[in-house]
């Protein structure tokens, strides 16, 4: 799968692949004490760190497994506002569902809209059966987007030394 097929539209956002300069946003975004509560990051990732994570991790995605995080752009604003997507876990062989978004774009049902859009490329492109979204128990606002979109509560795992809750979706089930 070429990085073509990576580029979504939905009715208020553009979500596609990263690119050198969402380096500088993404790390803004973490910096944020209230965005990077709920990530095991703490807010204390540098700007190194981070861009080591894009070209690593999500640019390494896109070309392993043809898939990977993607950034989001609000449709007229033209800029980096967070990202969503699905990434490979070698360590667990499941394919997860993350976002994360820039506060002044919380509550407005963007995380929603966008992981709905990355669930039907996994499953209608990427011929996924199942996908699975870890998130700590506090974060209530994530756990309300994955059941709008019909992810199940599996069970309490330990993920980066914190109790998170796993979540998972087949395809037979999504909405």
């Amino acid at each position: 799968m070429s990085n073509s097929n990576l580029f979504i539209e939905t009715e208020r956002l553009f979500i596609r692949p990263f690119k050198m300069e969402d380096i500088e946003p993404s790390y803004t975004m973490n910096l944020d004490a209230e965005v990077s509560r709920y990530t095991g990051d703490g807010g204390v990732v540098s700007k190194k760190e981070i861009e080591r994570r894009i070209v690593e991790n999500v640019f390494g995605d896109y070309e392993k497994y043809g898939f990977g995080r993607l950034a989001v752009e609000l449709k007229g604003e033209n800029k980096f506002i967070g990202f969503t997507g699905l990434k490979y876990l070698e360590d667990m062989d499941e394919v997860d569902l993350g976002y994360r978004f820039m506060q002044e774009y919380w509550g407005k049902g963007i995380a929603t809209e966008s992981a709905k859009a990355c669930l039907n490329l996994g499953f209608s492109t990427l011929g996924l059966k199942k996908v699975i979204a870890m998130v700590l128990p506090e974060n209530l606002s994530s756990i309300r987007v994955l059941e709008k979109l019909n992810f199940e509560y599996e069970k309490d795992i330990v993920e980066d030394h914190q109790l998170a809750k796993l979540y998972s979706l087949v395809k037979e089930n999504r909405s």
